[in-house]
């Protein structure tokens, strides 16, 4: 096991962010885990999967482990079901391919989705409607202080909108070690959810197929988003807020072109992007910092922004779209 001191991140956040770690470990395995726990046990402490959801803004003085776990087997079937496991170091996008692969369907409208599977569960992540919480089975996971692995089911995680235990009252205790999925051995498509219909249209298809799924899914996702090799971003910057339908009967006697999709008997969920947009930040730039002019969501890293300078565009926009609407958006992604 190799220590790093003073160790760049840029490489390892997909905004392209500079900054420093104190010290910085890779691990592979849980004996190397443990033991890199062991060397610092009064280090602040982060844990680095893809470095797609997290907003760097200075360096980071403590312990930063990269989790590099990989593997991904078929631990059992039944009539309806495959149930495979996943090391959590594994890239997520490379994981769906895999599935498709092998015909274990359910995970390929979340096709394309930056980041890796550990980081899946924390974030209940979900597109095209579908999220983690619908094909999840069970994880793994380390304690730090208890140095014990405890098994999580579905309850356990309490997933929520782009929400789990981790992110709540469980939050910096667990290191996630591995996630079984339960996928379909016949497809369900899920395919009315944006425009999902009109690409998979576009594409002529004879039969629908879970490859084609996630090849219509790869397509929009490549057209409106930029990829973070080319322009630093972490996706989809903030939550789509949830407000009382009330509320947003309001809005729509003032705004009447206010997309909304109900939740449940009392509550609606708006576009973030819708908002974004309509108080005039899409495509707005200050510096490297700016508001990405085909997707509103994304705050990208045009080249040499800082974290401060991409928190602050950030705050500006909260603070414009509360004042307009009455809505107080929330970061999706972790500021650091």
């Amino acid at each position: 096991m190799k220590t790093s001191s003073q160790f760049s991140l840029r490489p390892y956040n997909t905004f392209g962010i500079e900054a420093k770690a104190r010290h910085f470990i890779a691990f592979s395995s849980l004996e190397q885990l443990q033991e890199a726990l062991e060397a610092y046990p009064r280090e602040p402490l982060l844990i680095l999967g893809g470095g797609s959801n997290i907003l760097l803004t200075g360096d980071f003085n403590g312990l930063v482990i990269k989790n590099e776990l990989k593997g991904i087997e078929l631990v059992r079937e039944d009539a309806g079901y495959y149930y495979v496991r996943t090391q959590a170091g594994e890239n997520w996008h490379g994981f769906v391919q895999y599935c498709i692969q092998h015909q274990y369907a359910g995970v390929e409208n979340l096709s394309l989705i930056p980041g890796n599977v550990g980081a899946s569960p924390m974030q209940n992540i979900g597109a095209y409607g579908v999220e983690i919480k619908d094909v999840f089975h069970e994880l793994e996971a380390w304690h730090i202080h208890e140095k014990k692995r405890y098994r999580f089911s579905v309850a356990d995680c309490c997933f929520g909108y782009r929400e789990s235990v981790f992110k709540k009252s469980l939050k910096g205790q667990f290191i996630i070690l591995n996630v079984t999925f339960r996928l379909n051995k016949q497809p369900v498509f899920h395919t009315s959810y944006g425009a999902m219909e009109n690409e998979l249209e576009k594409m002529q298809l004879k039969e629908l197929s879970i490859q084609a799924i996630s090849e219509a899914v790869i397509r929009i996702r490549s057209s409106k988003l930029p990829d973070p090799a080319a322009i630093g971003n972490a996706g989809s910057f903030f939550k789509n807020p949830v407000i009382p339908s009330e509320q947003y009967k309001h809005l729509l006697q003032q705004y009447p072109q206010m997309p909304g999709f109900a939740m449940d008997g009392s509550h609606t969920k708006i576009p973030a992007g819708w908002l974004i947009e309509n108080t005039g930040w899409k495509g707005y730039r200050e510096g490297d910092a700016g508001c990405y002019p085909k997707q509103a969501l994304v705050l990208v890293n045009y080249g040499q922004a800082t974290g401060h300078d991409i928190f602050h565009l950030s705050e500006k926009i909260i603070s414009s779209i509360r004042e307009k609407f009455g809505i107080t958006l929330e970061r999706e992604v972790n500021v650091i």
